[in-house]
């Protein structure tokens, strides 16, 4: 007999039979209709966004691949890297020698750029074994700062402190020169990264990398192999940051060592601060917020110093105060970041108008 369904009472939750279906990409078809709107309109807002919005979103979903990537060691695995500005320049620079020097395709070059990166990941990522915490962070810091030491001074390769200049991409006689078409692109990027991810953490691998995070040595009891983990983490999230670098290059159409600072980490590790550690969604949340938070400062110091000229030079230090403020906010009253407040919000007006 088939059980009736009262319109008027809303689901208190969704329920799973087999361990298969609690496992499926999509549970609900409601969530699959919203990911296809959500998809539909990011791909139509070209249509009605100006060139200049294009060309931020453009950076926004370029900064959500390298985001993405460092969640995956990060939110997924528990290990701190504060290497990702150099990671970039090593996929950037790998890019432009390939393109520029070697005379390769993009689209060749493209993927050489993340296996480059991985490989130089997977090296920094050895003392992972022995290292965690504060200890690993200081390391990857030092990788940071090997790196850009032998791209500045490895001037018949990298060209040292002058940089290298790129050409955008081309396929056939159309060349991705425009905002519009580069949105595309980094798009379509931006969505492979994001299907990976999250069938990752639904793989053996993803599985071990959260075991490795929650506790490593019951991991270790389990049989779960710490060092080919933690090193394969570093790995396949260099590879993503090596990607977003390749394609930040070739979007600024410029590489030079003082784009991958030790700020650019900073940045990055606060975009899935505020995004939400081990959310994918809320990798790119961070990386929107972040890289959208200076624009908005800019606009508010330009309104502010036409009625206040004499305080220009403090209202433009105003804005690493609010940097340094919205990652304090956000660990004090939402350790979860964008990712849980957008959970919250839902759960709210599901189960409005009852409390619980």
């Amino acid at each position: 007999m088939k059980r009736l369904r009262n319109p008027f009472v809303a689901e208190s939750g969704t329920y799973k039979t087999t361990y298969r279906k609690d496992m499926k990409l999509f549970r609900t078809k409601r969530k699959m209709i919203w990911i296809t709107i959500l998809i539909l309109l990011v791909l139509l807002l070209p249509i009605f966004a100006s060139n200049y919005a294009i060309g931020l979103l453009t950076l926004c979903a370029i900064a959500s691949i390298g985001a993405i990537g460092l969640n995956i060691l990060t939110g997924f695995t528990g290990q701190i890297s504060i290497g990702v500005g150099a990671f970039l320049g090593v996929g950037g620079y790998t890019a432009a020698i390939l393109t520029s020097t070697v005379g390769l395709s993009f689209w060749i070059a493209l993927p050489l750029a993340g296996v480059g990166t991985a490989i130089v990941g997977g090296l920094f990522g050895i003392p992972s074994l022995r290292l965690k915490g504060l200890y690993l962070a200081i390391a990857t810091l030092a990788a940071q700062v090997v790196i850009l030491f032998v791209i500045s001074r490895w001037t018949s390769l990298t060209n040292g402190t002058a940089g290298m200049t790129l050409k955008r991409p081309a396929i056939g006689d159309f060349s991705f020169t425009s905002n519009t078409s580069y949105y595309y692109l980094t798009i379509v990027i931006l969505i492979l990264t994001t299907l990976y991810a999250t069938n990752l953490i639904r793989t053996r691998t993803g599985r071990a990398f959260l075991a490795v995070r929650d506790r490593d040595m019951a991991a270790q009891i389990m049989g779960i192999n710490l060092f080919s983990y933690k090193v394969m983490a570093f790995a396949i999230s260099s590879f993503f940051i090596g990607i977003s670098g390749a394609l930040l290059a070739h979007y600024t159409m410029i590489v030079s060592p003082e784009f991958y600072s030790v700020q650019v980490s900073i940045e990055y590790l606060a975009m899935i601060l505020v995004g939400g550690l081990g959310s994918v969604f809320g990798s790119i949340l961070g990386a929107l917020f972040i890289t959208l938070l200076p624009v908005g400062l800019d606009g508010l110091i330009s309104y502010m110093s036409s009625y206040l000229p004499n305080l220009n030079q403090v209202l433009s230090s105003f804005k690493e105060l609010v940097f340094g403020l919205v990652i304090i906010l956000f660990l004090i009253f939402e350790p979860g970041g964008l990712a849980q407040i957008w959970t919250n919000v839902k759960t709210y007006f599901r189960l409005w108008p009852f409390s619980h």
